[in-house]
């Protein structure tokens, strides 16, 4: 069923995060509802609103670095291309961010 997808460690443990922190997400929800606050984002944002956003940020993170991991073999002049595990941690940093701040 998912043989078209290149199943990775890096990719397996990214859609494993997304998935425990969605399970968190909700039962923090049902125990503690959330409420509208204003961060450095421009709207005022609930926590699962934080949470889209930041999803979709990480998303765009590892789609960039995949994109351009072949170019930073050239242009940095590395042996080999760098891990995906960069983008996993850059993308992981810019999620707690912006639900930490955000």
């Amino acid at each position: 069923m998912f043989d078209w997808m290149a199943w990775t460690t890096p990719v397996a443990v990214f859609f494993g995060c997304i998935a425990v922190m969605l399970a968190g997400m909700t039962a923090w929800e049902i125990k503690q509802p959330s409420v509208l606050r204003k961060g450095f984002l421009p709207i005022a944002t609930t926590r699962g609103d934080r949470l889209f956003i930041g999803l979709l940020t990480a998303a765009y993170i590892n789609l960039a670095f995949i994109g351009l991991a072949g170019k930073f073999t050239t242009w940095f002049a590395l042996e080999q291309e760098p891990s995906i595990w960069i983008s996993f941690v850059a993308s992981m940093a810019v999620l707690a961010l912006v639900m930490r701040r955000g």
